[in-house]
């Protein structure tokens, strides 16, 4: 089959699952990773899913793996902090079919907590990671990791960054490969991981990274570049490559494909014939630490300190140069800069959560938050959150708030309640906690652009009730309120200092990109009636702007008509659209 088509990175990662014969997909949607099982749902013959967390999507992935079909599990690069648990022990216990994660991280954190770099977690979990820098090597790096997964009984990782993950390159295709499935033995002593199999199963998993390698030093994805000078080469991978390829003339380059374990011989014979080398990565100095084993120290160039942080591109890359090789003066800003002004995320026009931030805000709450849209109540004009860790984190820190004698309110969307919040509530509840906790519920995980969770309604999948779930832990204090009904959310909200026992407020509505149908029609200012008191800008709606007079009007096109800003107007001045 020669087809070529121009694909992202996750389009391909999906497509060579496919071609790879995979029969099982499960990721939690987070960016950069969230398009891959997006798209792999559109294929025939694997069994996809949103799983309520990465944990879960691990282990439901790695099941399917030993019961004998090739899997891939699909997150961002936090996410596997919360899988690491199954993970760290599933490369003990080894695979039966094919199970390759795809980790995808986030220098530059544009929809993230941190810029961690999970290289890291191949010396700390000895899994093999390959880093693909385009589409085209995104498909045969999930080939090839497949290949290596069988061949050496372990998962393995792909390790994807933001550039890749959504630039399209041309890529090839090929026709799907019907994998025959393999028998499932019964091996409890590969399998259940008491004590003193462990021990056993940590010295396979010793010999498996020497083997893994010696396979690297003749792993055909490794690539050299040759250039003319004599005095300098680089070593890099992923994305950093193709910026190095980009700006670098002259130089020989080692891309290497697989980062982890590194192929010692390979770079110690590449470097040798140059003077310098120079190592070019985002975020940690993982590649440059790791051949310092292998090469004097004195010889080895990291990039500048500061290049640590933020993505790269060929602006940084060639000031790298500059500043290590050719000893000229640099910019040591961070960032380069740009053209464009700044546009700060806010709420859609009509979102839900809306109301709640402006009423929380208004009677100054301490607020714990968590991942998700509403993270964005932390920014003007609301300004109301507190705290924004990890998922979860909300209901447990606002319990911890409580046990400090500090009163709070822990804020969650439902599709993290499900994630991480439930174990969180529980706590609090057993612990005799007394915090309160507002879940706002829009029905969707609408952050990483509107995927289902168990609280979606008319999906292929079947709906939980959270209310259900939360009297089911036993907790009495569960109210469900309109989130668009402003009078009575403000009662409540007001009402959350005055509880004497845990207490669970549910606001609800369906985010605004799922509806099809508007709460009314937009609504206009009366100029005569409004006195420029600025109260209606102070509900963040970007319907709302104002004229050369600095007097407030709604544009039309923008409005969803949730009547938020109508409810907060002292004067009236805001009024139903005809």
């Amino acid at each position: 089959m020669d087809k070529r088509q121009f694909l992202t990175g996750n389009q391909a990662i999906a497509r060579c699952a496919w071609e790879a014969g995979v029969k099982v997909a499960c990721a939690y949607p987070g960016t950069p990773s969230t398009e891959i099982v997006e798209e792999i749902d559109k294929l025939e013959d694997i069994s996809s899913e949103w799983s309520v967390n990465e944990k879960v999507a691990y282990e439901v992935a790695y099941g399917a793996a030993l019961s004998g079909s090739r899997a891939v599990v699909c997150m961002k690069q936090v996410g596997l902090n919360v899988a690491a648990d199954p993970f760290f022990t599933s490369i003990y216990t080894g695979v039966n079919a094919g199970l390759v994660l795809v980790c995808a991280d986030e220098p530059g954190v544009f929809s993230s907590q941190n810029e961690q770099d999970n290289r890291n977690y191949g010396p700390f979990a000895r899994i093999p990671i390959l880093e693909p820098a385009d589409s085209e090597e995104c498909r045969l790096f999930m080939k090839e990791a497949f290949e290596i997964s069988e061949r050496f009984d372990t998962p393995v990782m792909i390790r994807l960054t933001t550039r890749v993950c959504h630039t399209h390159t041309i890529t090839g295709l090929n026709i799907r490969e019907e994998v025959k499935k393999h028998e499932y033995k019964k091996d409890a002593r590969k399998r259940s991981m008491i004590p003193i199999y462990a021990l056993k199963r940590h010295e396979i998993v010793e010999e498996r990274i020497r083997e893994l390698k010696k396979f690297n030093e003749e792993f055909a994805c490794n690539k050299i570049f040759q250039g003319t000078r004599k005095d300098l080469c680089i070593i890099s991978s992923g994305m950093a490559s193709q910026h190095v390829l980009e700006v670098a003339e002259d130089i020989s380059i080692l891309k290497l494909a697989m980062s982890y374990p590194m192929p010692d011989d390979l770079i110690g014979d590449f470097c040798s014939e140059y003077e310098k080398v120079l190592v070019v990565e985002e975020n940690d100095d993982f590649i440059y630490n790791n051949i310092l084993r292998i090469i004097n120290k004195e010889k080895v160039i990291k990039k500048p300190d500061h290049m640590r942080v933020d993505e790269l591109n060929p602006d940084r890359v060639r000031r790298i140069l500059d500043e290590n090789i050719d000893n000229t003066s640099s910019d040591n800003t961070k960032q380069d800069d740009l053209s464009l002004p700044p546009r700060p995320p806010q709420m859609c026009p009509g979102c839900p959560h809306r109301a709640a931030f402006y009423l929380l805000r208004k009677y100054k709450y301490t607020i714990t938050g968590d991942i998700g849209c509403y993270g964005l109540g932390v920014l003007p004009p609301f300004e109301a959150m507190d705290t924004i860790i990890c998922m979860g984190a909300s209901v447990s820190m606002a319990h911890g708030f409580d046990k400090g004698n500090k009163d709070a309110v822990g804020v969650i969307g439902d599709s993290t309640f499900f994630h991480t919040g439930i174990n969180s509530l529980i706590n609090s509840y057993y612990n005799n906690g007394r915090s309160a906790v507002v879940i706002l519920d829009n029905s969707i995980t609408a952050m990483t652009g509107g995927q289902v969770n168990p609280s979606s309604e008319k999906t292929k999948t079947r709906s939980v009730s959270i209310e259900n779930v939360v009297r089911s832990i036993g907790i009495e204090d569960v109210r469900v309120i309109d989130a668009y009904d402003y009078n009575k959310l403000d009662k409540e909200i007001k009402a959350l200092k005055d509880r004497e026992d845990l207490r669970v407020l549910i606001v609800r509505q369906p985010c605004v990109l799922i509806r099809k149908d508007r709460p009314s029609k937009p609504l206009f200012i009366d100029k005569e009636e409004c006195i420029r008191c600025g109260i209606c800008l102070k509900v963040g709606c970007p319907a709302i702007s104002v004229d050369q007079e600095k007097r407030p009007f709604i544009i039309g096109s923008f409005c969803f008509g949730c009547g938020v800003c109508k409810s907060v107007c002292p004067k009236g001045a805001i009024k139903d659209g005809e």
